[in-house]
């Protein structure tokens, strides 16, 4: 069993180790921290990517509530509609905002005549990540939100909280783990995007060009220390946010305990 167990964090973990190592040993790592181009796609990145996450706790929050708490005839279909970015290839997913927000698309031409360019623009980027990001939200969420007590809701609601007090001051808060899982993962797929956005969105450096864009775009021009240099930031992002929200979660577990 320690064996298999050996084999399978080496798997994971070693190629991400020596990803950062060559990045940090080779000195690529630095040059690329007061690069230009790195700052502008990081910092695009890092913006669309919260962006994206407003959005999908907007519109991801309400719908995984209504799927938790709310059920109803063809929820089954709906949930499937919701889940359907996970499995499909990003640049499906990509083509397929183009068909529907291109100019040829299904709501292209309405968006024209309103003055709206939606393809090939920072905009085009957010709406790429929340896409394929949502869904991991939703889950997680309706998961969090299904496995509250009921009869705690139930106790706020004899003590004169309406529904939207139950929701914040109940739901919520119970459900917080699980919603921090969700935006978490939510916000790593946003960051790791890469099939949808190039399609819908191209590689323009400071304008789509965001972070995994720029890997690809520095390692097909055989600028390989670059590429690997962007990677590596990335992949320290990443591992900053997740052992963040593990702190946290360590927190709201001490939190509970302490109060019961």
């Amino acid at each position: 069993m320690l064996v298999v167990v050996a084999i399978a964090v080496l798997f994971l973990g070693l190629p991400v180790l020596v990803l950062v190592g060559r990045a940090v040993l080779g000195g690529s790592l630095a040059g690329a921290v007061g690069s230009r181009a790195v700052l502008d796609a990081l910092g695009l990145s890092l913006a669309t990517t919260a962006i994206s996450l407003v959005l999908t706790i907007a519109f991801g929050l309400p719908l995984a509530w209504v799927l938790a708490r709310r059920p109803f005839r063809g929820a089954w279909l709906v949930e499937a509609v919701v889940d359907l970015p996970i499995v499909l290839p990003p640049a499906v997913a990509g083509l397929a905002l183009l068909l529907v927000l291109g100019r040829s698309g299904l709501l292209g031409p309405a968006l024209g005549t309103a003055g709206i360019a939606v393809p090939f623009t920072t905009g085009a980027v957010v709406l790429a990540q929340a896409f394929v990001a949502a869904p991991f939200f939703v889950r997680s969420a309706r998961t969090g939100i299904g496995g509250v007590d009921r009869d705690v809701e139930d106790a706020a609601r004899a003590d004169g909280a309406n529904e939207l007090g139950v929701f914040r001051h109940v739901t919520v808060p119970l459900a917080a783990p699980a919603l921090a899982a969700g935006l978490v993962m939510s916000w790593a797929r946003s960051l790791g995007e890469f099939g949808a956005t190039i399609m819908f969105a191209g590689n323009f450096p400071g304008r789509t060009q965001t972070l995994p864009l720029l890997v690809y775009s520095e390692f097909e021009g055989a600028s390989l220390d670059a590429s690997i240099a962007a990677a590596a930031i990335l992949v320290l992002a990443a591992l900053g946010v997740l052992i963040a929200v593990r702190v946290l979660h360590w927190g709201w577990a001490l939190d509970a305990r302490v109060a019961g």
